[in-house]
């Protein structure tokens, strides 16, 4: 499982023209759900998320984990964070789960990181074309991956 999580001071998501997530402070989660990914990876991965040290402390020091008094989340769903470039130019998606197992996988983690973080977590659409708008504050931008627990 992997996530590209950025620190945001705004951020929406649009679905033909129509806002459908939205939130000031908080996170944007981009997911990606493997082939290979099952309820260890899951459960990881929102332990690392919603108790990730992102957000500034009085001293404008990076202390502070997702508070639900201050942040709101948004994850979206992108299997394009699978792809491989090793052959050609054109990516291939091989290794990114198939809808019947990810989006499951993404419903269970929108629901793990809501209790986990205690915060307000808003989601994308699954396998819709969405528009994500946001305002990289920072900017803080950082990549997970539960395969590779760096």
């Amino acid at each position: 499982m992997r996530a590209l999580i950025q620190r945001v001071s705004a951020a929406s998501v649009r679905v033909d023209g129509e806002t459908i997530a939205s939130i000031d402070s908080g996170m944007v989660v981009l997911l990606g759900i493997g082939d290979e990914d099952d309820t260890t990876d899951l459960d990881w991965l929102v332990g690392k998320v919603a108790r990730l040290r992102i957000f500034d402390d009085e001293e404008g020091v990076m202390n502070w984990s997702l508070n639900p008094e201050h942040h709101q989340v948004i994850v979206v769903s992108q299997f394009t964070l699978h792809a491989s470039t090793k052959k050609g130019n054109r990516p291939s998606y091989i290794r990114a789960a198939r809808p019947e197992k990810a989006q499951p996988m993404y419903l269970e983690f929108v629901r793990a990181l809501t209790h986990e973080s205690g915060c307000t977590v808003q989601m994308g659409s699954f396998g819709a074309n969405m528009q994500v708008d946001l305002v990289n504050n920072g900017p803080v931008t950082i990549w997970i991956d539960s395969k590779n627990r760096e």
